[in-house]
Parts: structure tokens; sequence; C-alpha cells
């Protein structure tokens, strides 16, 4: 992750819209708002009373044909042509209140999406764009389907698409190569309808769905091209609209990534794949930065919470404390420790039952360091879905996170990763007996 000089972007004023679902058909009304710095993008489901589901791919739910999200018991449909125009136009935090569950279809294109949020007028904030600059290649595959995300010195995002009916001639192969940088976005992927076979779009209707389009409304094709008198905007439209669904996919992420994709047939749920991919390495990167940060607690603070003394106590430092929510702490490992005499002579390794004491002591603190209970001592109870993903050696700094799932009076529940750099070297599920000392 990165802050680059380049500044977050919002709107500065109200713009509605509104339309058909295009799967559901029912009538919505669409408004976009401001939206604060490090907001993000954000839907509100007016209807229900104001739920909010943050466009992000962790409340993506699955549905075919389209990009779904869920929050709660609120969902917002077909979120692609939508947020393809905010990737498009490098909008950063945005709020899109609905009254309904899908958004319109419109012309199934990105165009009047984007030509509303222009209306709106695009403004600078004061903060600093945060973007993912990759350093390593990211790929996901299923099938005869592909899609590589690879390091890149230029800024922005590459994408270069190919596209395979070649058993249908109205398209053929189709590839096409966009630089968001260097190509118009309202020109070039914005205008492009998606589209559907026409036994496609009678298979669809006789679900139910779609059953107010026709035609004229989307691109409906048969082996010679466009029904109903509708003509292409582009020779190669439909790799063109795959390229626009993959933009809006990948805003999906909360943040620009600087990287050049390389797609064959890719589709919604295989570009969700690459992006949960990608929020992985983006919740790696947060981490490695925030070890540069000054800690919150040193080992002497510490020692004050902990019952543990050397050689045991496996904490040096802690960077972050979220109340009894979740901390950030620190190991560093070096040779001098006693283990290392035996384990092994030659070749030094860390036991993993001490990585996931270091856990759980970062655990213990978490939970001990809150009034309702301090001066107890968090006992072991349970270790649940352990994963020792890689050695530790001499040398290592183990970065430590805790996060509470649940704390009660008497038991805390916890979840628990290590990281060394920006690979997870283990993880574990904690459960603790929190007990007076003169109990025991």
């Amino acid at each position: 992750m990165s802050d680059t000089a380049a500044k977050q972007r919002t709107i500065a004023k109200p713009v509605e819209l509104s339309g058909l679902g295009l799967f559901s058909g029912i009538p919505v009304r669409l408004c976009f708002r401001p939206a604060p710095p490090d907001h993000g993008v954000v839907f509100v489901r007016t209807d229900l009373g104001g739920a909010a589901i943050p466009a992000l791919v962790s409340h993506v739910v699955k549905r075919p044909r389209r990009s779904a999200l869920k929050a709660g018991e609120a969902t917002v449909e077909t979120t692609e042509h939508c947020l393809s125009a905010v990737a498009g136009l490098n909008i950063d935090n945005l709020i899109v209140e609905i009254n309904g569950p899908e958004l319109p279809g419109l012309d199934g294109s990105a165009q009047p999406y984007a030509q509303a949020l222009l209306s709106g007028e695009l403004t600078e904030q004061a903060a600093p764009q945060r973007v993912l600059v990759l350093d390593e290649p990211i790929s996901v595959r299923h099938d005869d389907t592909y899609l590589a995300a690879i390091p890149c010195a230029d800024p922005g995002v590459e994408v270069l698409y190919e596209l395979d009916y070649s058993g249908q001639p109205a398209i053929g192969r189709q590839v096409y190569l966009y630089n968001a940088c260097k190509q118009d976005y309202l020109r070039e992927i914005a205008p492009a309808r998606t589209f559907v076979l026409q036994e496609e779009a009678r298979a669809l209707q006789a679900l139910g769905l779609g059953k107010h389009l026709t035609a004229r409304d989307i691109l409906v094709l048969d082996r010679d091209g466009p029904l109903d008198g509708n003509l292409w905007r582009f020779p190669d439209e439909c790799v063109r609209h795959k390229i626009l669904d993959l933009l809006g996919d990948l805003k999906l992420l909360g943040v620009p990534v600087q990287a050049r994709l390389v797609a064959v047939k890719s589709g919604h749920a295989l570009n969700q794949a690459l992006v949960k991919e990608l929020t992985k390495k983006l919740r790696r990167q947060a981490h490695k930065a925030r070890m540069l940060d000054r800690g919150v607690m040193d080992v002497r603070e510490l020692a004050g919470i902990l019952p543990h003394r050397y050689p045991m106590l496996l904490v040096d430092r802690v960077l972050e404390l979220d109340a009894d929510r979740r901390a950030l702490g620190v190991k560093n490992v070096t040779i001098n420790e006693p283990f290392f005499l035996g384990h092994f002579p030659g070749t030094p390794i860390m036991p993993g039952v001490l990585i996931v004491e270091a856990m759980a002591q970062l655990s213990g603190m978490l939970v001990g360091q809150s009034d309702a209970h301090k001066g107890k001592l968090a006992v072991l109870l349970s270790l649940d879905r352990v994963k020792l993903r890689r050695p530790v050696v001499p040398g290592d700094q183990l970065v430590l996170e805790a996060e509470s799932a649940r704390i009660r009076s008497t038991v805390a529940h916890m979840r628990c990763r290590a990281y060394v750099g920006q690979e997870i070297v283990a993880e574990a599920e904690i459960k603790f007996m929190m007990v007076d000392p003169q109990q025991i």
C-alpha cells in the first residue's frame, strides 16, 4: 500500500437517476451523495431504514451473471456497472442511496452512471489516495478461464482481455488492451453494453429474469449480430464490456490497484476471486506498514499485565491496541532464544507451540488490560483451527494479531494470526477461561 501524490475524490453535490433493475425489472431510484475522506463506496438501502452495504469483496454473495453484495439482511444486486463508472472516474468516496434491491439497468452500460457522476462535479479531498502497488504476481484460474494481476511500474491499471466465442460468428475472438492512464474510459469503455445470446435470453426469461427487456434494451445476439435493428457501438463491444465489468468488480478491493491485468474469458466469479486475493495482499501490506509505527506498549508495561517472565514472555511490544477488540504485537526472534539450543541444533526453528503461545499471550494481554478483567489470569481452555504454515527462524520478526470473537465475564474467544513480513505463518482460534489467581 502506498500513499500517492494524488488526492482522494468524491462528488460535490447529490445526483439522482432512476430506472428498472436489469434482472428484476423492479423500479428503483438512486441518489449519489458526497462522502468524507476514507469513507469508501457504500450502498445504502433507504427502503430498509438506511441499511449500509460497503462495496467490498467481503460482502459479495454468489449470483449468476452479476455482482451482488449483502450486509446483514440487506442486499444490493448488479453493482458492477455503477462501480465501473466510479472506478473509471477515479472516485474514492461515495454514498449510493437506493430504494430497492437492484441498481437500475439503464442501457446496460456504465455510461449513464458516469454522466450522472460527472454532473455531480468531481472534487478533490484533503486526504491522499491510497493505492495497492502490487509487488508480486497473483493469479486465479477455473477450467479454461484465467485472470492474473502482474506488477507494473506505471501508475494506474492496465487490462489485456481475450474473449473467445469461437462458436458464435457474431462475436468470435476479441482481444482488447485498455490502459486507464492513456485511454479515455468515458469514450472507450463506459458505452459498451452488456450482451446475451438469444438462447441465453430465452432461458433467463423462462426463469423470470429480465422479462421486461427486449432486444432494443440490451444487446441480444444471434449468429448474425444484434437483433431488432440494434447496432454495435463498437465492432468489439463485447470484449470492451467484459473490461467494464472487470473494472467494476476490481472496485470491490476498496482502493485502486497499480498492476497489469491479463484476463482470458474471465467473468464475475473469477474477478471476485482475484479481488479476494488482492485483499489479502492489501491486508498484509498494511500489517507490514504498521510494523514501522511506534508501539503503544513496551515489554515493561506488558509485564504489568501478563504473568509471564523470561524465558516465557514471548511478546516484545504492542504496536496497536483497540480497546478489547484487537491488538497487534511483535516478537523479535533472535539466535539467542534458549529454545534454539535444542530445537534443532544446526537447523534452528522456533517451536510451533511457542508461536501459538505468543499469539495466546497477546490475546491474554488484550483481554486482561480491560477494567472488567484486571487481575484475572487468562488460562488456556481450547485451541481450534490451528495452522502452522511455514517455519520461523532466527532473524524473523513475528507480527502477532489478536481479534476478539467473543468476550464474556469468564470466557474469552480470540482469533489470532502471526505474520513474517507479508506472509501468514500461523493462525489459530483460542479460548480462555478468566480466573482469579487465588483459585488456581
